[in-house]
């Protein structure tokens, strides 16, 4: 096992160096930078007048953000600065550190999405058993209807719908994680109490679909299991059944599980991106979306390179609790 899992770390070090490369890189190729696309807007909403008196500051505005520099001596500064101080580089267009504005939602993200991966597992997995061992019963069809409507639904569609009925029926919002009061208050228990009070509805919203298509993978996975030799034998020697499905074959299928852990680290960042911006979340995701847009080349690609390495982070995760899970994997 210690070797194993020296070989992935070993294997997960070039990777990021390379992936650091990449995500750098990335978003280097739309044409243009952010002073283009700054230019741009203010061209759009003030007129050619106010765009103009820019555009004769470009030289010392380039010199300021040192986008007049070799793409690769930027990336080599950016990464020093990363590694030697934690700065991740200074986004253009709000004017703070990358830092920040990472760390300070990245919190709330890690907070829904756990709770959401939680909340994903405690019904695909019991559900998925369910359905595999009362195979073509009236609950097998009944949630496996139910997996086809969530796969079939989008999250972000879920998410109006249930707006307009709290909007239309008890004339509330449901929107953000926190009443106007606590919006801009310091943390307190109070704080988190109201937040407690909110997240339910984008822990639904974000859970149904991947509860949806884990229900349907546990089953497939349980079905192919359940009727294999050692799960006869054991049947065979008496083990109860309940112990049997749940040691044996459950422990086997739920490989997949542990397996989705890899994109489950990078959804920390992006932050079902689409749902948060329906749902006015103050996640990573719509920050993302708007550094993407305006071009604000360090805080995009401070992002990029998070789900990049939390992605190999997540991948070595996952290969090491395989490993404990299904030994086999090591050989």
């Amino acid at each position: 096992m210690g070797r194993y899992i020296l070989k992935r770390v070993l294997l997960a070090i070039p990777t990021l160096i390379v992936v650091s490369i990449i995500s750098f890189f990335v978003i280097q190729l739309p044409p243009g930078d952010f002073l283009t696309a700054y230019i741009a807007q203010v061209r759009q909403t003030e007129g050619d007048g106010a765009a103009n008196s820019l555009t004769s500051v470009i030289p010392a505005l380039e010199e300021q953000y040192g986008l007049n520099k070799p793409i690769t001596e930027q990336y080599l500064i950016w990464m020093k600065n990363i590694l030697t101080q934690g700065d991740f580089g200074y986004s253009f267009e709000q004017k703070r550190p990358v830092s920040e504005l990472i760390w300070e939602r990245l919190g709330l993200t890690i907070l829904l999405t756990g709770f959401t991966l939680i909340f994903t597992w405690l019904l695909a997995i019991p559900i998925g058993v369910l359905s595999a061992t009362k195979q073509y019963s009236l609950g097998d069809y009944f949630f496996t209807f139910m997996s086809f409507v969530g796969l079939g639904i989008p999250n972000f569609l879920i998410a109006l719908v249930l707006m307009w009925l709290a909007f239309a029926y008890f004339n509330t919002s449901i929107t953000g994680l926190f009443s106007p009061e606590y919006a801009e208050a310091p943390w307190s228990l109070a704080k988190f109490g109201d937040m407690l009070s909110k997240i339910w509805l984008p822990i639904v919203v974000l859970g149904l679909g991947g509860t949806a298509s884990l229900i349907r993978t546990m089953r497939a996975n349980l079905l192919d299991e359940l009727h294999k030799p050692y799960v006869e034998a054991a049947r065979a020697k008496g083990v109860a059944e309940r112990t049997l499905i749940w040691k044996y074959p459950v422990r086997i299928a739920l490989n997949p599980f542990v397996s989705s852990i890899g994109w489950a680290f990078p959804q920390l960042v992006s932050g079902a991106t689409i749902v948060s911006i329906v749902l006015n979340l103050p996640t990573t995701g719509p920050l993302l979306l708007r550094s993407l847009l305006s071009q604000d080349m360090y805080l995009a690609g401070s992002f990029v390179l998070l789900l990049s390495v939390l992605t190999v982070i997540g991948t070595l995760v996952s290969d090491i609790l395989l490993a404990l899970l299904d030994p086999r994997i090591i050989y």
